[in-house]
């Protein structure tokens, strides 16, 4: 049996997926459910393909990226702006569960694809829609990218060192937060409409920014009550103390967290430094967190006359809540990552042996895998044609040179 053949496991398999988003929220949120065991049909356009297919890094001209997003799904190429596209496209809606698209809206209702016309070929199926400000609102109809919903929640105003500009995460993170926000979110739908008995679906409504948003927790409630706005304090952290990264004497980095004296007592012991537990600046995380540059100084010299290794020995011997902070050719051979199993090797048709995040969470039953990287272009166009909507050679044929597939 073929690498992309692979029957699927997991708590999720008989699930059907229709993946019709693009770049990586949309697609985010499918891959998590194909990792788990659904069945993921990834619907691409035939010329374009998705976006992700074409960002850095490439190797022997395959994006890497695209390897880890389109992992465990089937992919079709199909017109969905086109009459007979929308009719194979509708098809397929009548037997699946989810609908995931992040187009910006009103792109389906224009191909005639809206929540109407979906719900009319399956009312069971939940359409879960992903856009950068919402399907409503004054900014509704607005491109919406995730830097730019990042923006607009107030991470990055609080990110970063003091007396330096507003600190963007160097990876998707609004994209990241909202595809999870979105996955769970269909869940959700799911068991609702199972659960009720009459498989009724409906439509799941994710912006970009309201799921990062939804994560900084006590933002709007300190302002409403107390009027604080959270300022930069580079890697310390308003609530706690110490709470910072430090640089040892060979140059490493260690990233401590002490939220509660037995925490602190414990760094502090650590240290031998037994005089900051009755030190009247340090008796309280508050009091702690008042007097964080002084304790900072002092935290920060101990850790200057260490070596990395030999420092983290110190730590984990005091149980204090420290560990370095490591790159990724360091996390590739961490024994904790190793013993998790945390990275995975999957073999791929182009690529050969290809190493990438493993499954997560852990299930102890039913288990999610990694059954093959992200295939190429339109591989399962003719298995899906064929085998989920009876079309035989000569149809097949004909929507290839007619450029609906």
């Amino acid at each position: 049996m073929s690498e992309t053949h692979k029957d699927p496991s997991g708590p999720l398999r008989g699930l059907r997926v229709l993946d019709v988003g693009t770049t990586i929220a949309g697609p985010l949120a499918a891959t998590l459910m194909a990792d788990f065991g659904a069945d993921v049909i990834k619907i691409e356009h035939p010329k374009l393909g998705d976006a992700m297919r074409h960002w850095d890094p490439f190797k022997e001209g395959t994006s890497l990226w695209w390897k880890m997003i389109g992992r465990n799904k089937r992919s079709i190429t199909l017109d969905l702006s086109c009459p007979e596209g929308k009719e194979i496209f509708l098809a397929l809606v009548a037997e699946a569960d989810v609908v995931i698209e992040n187009f910006r809206p009103g792109t389906l209702e224009r191909w005639g694809l809206g929540y109407p016309e979906l719900r009319h070929a399956n009312p069971g199926v939940i359409l879960v829609r992903i856009s950068g400000y919402g399907q409503d609102g004054p900014y509704a109809e607005r491109p919406g990218y995730g830097t730019i919903a990042e923006a607009m929640t107030g991470v990055p105003s609080f990110t970063g060192f003091p007396d330096n500009p507003p600190t963007l995460a160097a990876f998707p993170l609004a994209d990241s937060v909202a595809a999870m926000f979105a996955c769970f979110s269909a869940m959700f739908a799911i068991y609702e409409r199972d659960r009720n008995g009459k498989r009724e679906g409906q439509i799941i409504d994710v912006s970009l920014f309201e799921p990062l948003f939804r994560i900084v927790e006590s933002q709007v409630v300190a302002f409403d009550q107390l009027g604080q706005i959270k300022q930069q304090m580079g890697n310390r952290f308003a609530e706690e103390a110490p709470r910072n990264a430090y640089a040892t004497k060979d140059g490493g980095w260690i990233a401590i967290s002490c939220s509660t004296n037995r925490t602190f007592h414990r760094l502090a012991r650590a240290m031998e430094r037994e005089d900051l537990i009755d030190d009247p600046r340090f008796l309280s995380n508050t009091s702690r967190v008042a007097k964080a540059e002084a304790l900072d100084a002092i935290v920060a010299d101990w850790f200057r006359t260490q070596e990395t290794a030999e420092a983290i020995q110190v730590l984990e011997a005091a149980d204090v809540v420290a560990g370095p902070m490591l790159t990724i050719d360091q996390i590739l051979e961490h024994p904790q990552f190793v013993a998790r199993k945390t990275v995975t090797t999957v073999e791929d048709a182009e690529l050969g042996p290809i190493r990438m995040q493993n499954v997560v969470p852990r299930f102890s039953r039913t288990p999610g895998t990694v059954r093959f990287a992200g295939p190429r272009k339109g591989e399962h166009t003719d298995d899906i044609l064929a085998g989920e909507l009876g079309m035989d050679d000569d149809r097949i044929s004909k929507l290839r040179e007619d450029g609906v597939v």
